[in-house]
């Protein structure tokens, strides 16, 4: 549905977007994750047709942005961070004045509007002004007139930010909602948002793309540096030798513990996806030496976002290929 080939974005001496390369494929919930300053509006404002690219290109459905903007706008559906609402009239007004610049034929202006307003349940404000609306209705007139002109495609970027807990899980009902008919692209800094609504996720770090996959098969990926935290009462160096007897332990490093008489260690698998609980549970078992504590802990997608944007080593969600070794601390 949407190719990006090359795109790049250059603020004088600053590159917002550098070579960024994706496909965004039909009938999708697409998250779009980074951190503040990343790219992501940038990107989608391009996407969008509201800003030119320094260089690249962006199709719609076929139709280059750039070179035919008519055609390919007419594909999307476009909320920005900041909604773009005229204050001073009411939904019903606003919502009609944007399907008419949208070129929406006039006799399919009713029938569009009541669309669009049952979608996002709005309709019982409709003819109040929007400045005496909330946040949250205010977010949802921004929705509604993206859907109007009946896009395959609706961008919403950061569609959440400001919005109280409430509003906050509306939103994202109604995001999943507009997902059964549209493909969906969602940008957010907040990681709970896209892992709940979001059928596939984009990291992009610096204005590029660092990852492009589904949130299972993100957790997948790195699964295979899941860690045991264990509460043993035994001596460090007893435990450390029972351990070492276990094939598929890449790392053991010691940590306080709050048990009387107990040693903690953190266990770190290889990345061979498998659990070694069982394993650790009968060798301490034979050993008489008792498990207080067992968690299997697994990288989150929290933990893979920290390693793909900032560059620091989760603890969870890192890599390691190195052979066990003593000097390594096991």
């Amino acid at each position: 549905m949407i190719e990006i080939r090359h795109l790049t974005k250059r603020y004088g001496n600053h590159t917002a977007v550098s070579d960024l390369n994706l496909t965004i494929q039909t009938g999708q919930i697409y998250g779009f994750l980074g951190p503040n300053g990343a790219g992501k509006s940038t990107t989608m404002n391009i996407m969008a047709g509201c800003l030119a690219a320094t260089e690249g290109q962006v199709l719609i459905g076929g139709h280059d942005i750039f070179e035919e903007e008519a055609q390919a706008k007419k594909l999307i559906g476009y909320l920005p961070e900041q909604p773009p609402l005229y204050l001073e009239l009411t939904p019903t007004e606003f919502l009609r004045f944007v399907a008419k610049a949208k070129g929406v034929p006039k006799e399919k202006w009713e029938e569009q509007l009541q669309s669009a307003m049952a979608v996002t349940k709005i309709a019982d404000v409709r003819d109040r002004l929007i400045k005496n609306l909330s946040k949250g209705y205010r977010q949802r007139v921004g929705i509604a007139q993206a859907l109007l002109g009946d896009p395959e495609v609706i961008i919403l970027d950061e569609p959440t930010v400001g919005l109280d807990p409430l509003q906050i899980i509306e939103i994202r009902d109604l995001i999943k909602k507009l997902g059964k008919k549209h493909t969906v692209i969602l940008s957010s800094h907040i990681l709970s948002e896209v892992q709940a609504v979001c059928d596939h996720i984009m990291i992009i770090s610096k204005g590029r793309l660092v990852a492009s996959d589904t949130p299972d098969n993100l957790e997948k990926l790195f699964a295979g540096t899941a860690s045991l935290e264990l509460a043993v009462k035994a001596s460090e160096p007893e435990a450390r030798d029972i351990l070492r007897r276990i094939d598929g332990i890449s790392r053991i490093t010691a940590r306080p513990s709050e048990l009387p008489g107990a040693v903690g260690l953190s266990v770190e698998m290889g990345a061979n996806d498998q659990d070694l609980s069982e394993a650790v549970f009968y060798a301490f078992s034979r050993a008489q030496r008792p498990i207080l504590r067992m968690a299997l802990k697994k990288a989150s997608l929290e933990d893979i976002f920290l390693e793909l944007t900032s560059g620091k080593k989760s603890g969870k969600a890192k890599k390691k290929k190195e052979a066990i070794s003593d000097d390594r601390g096991i």
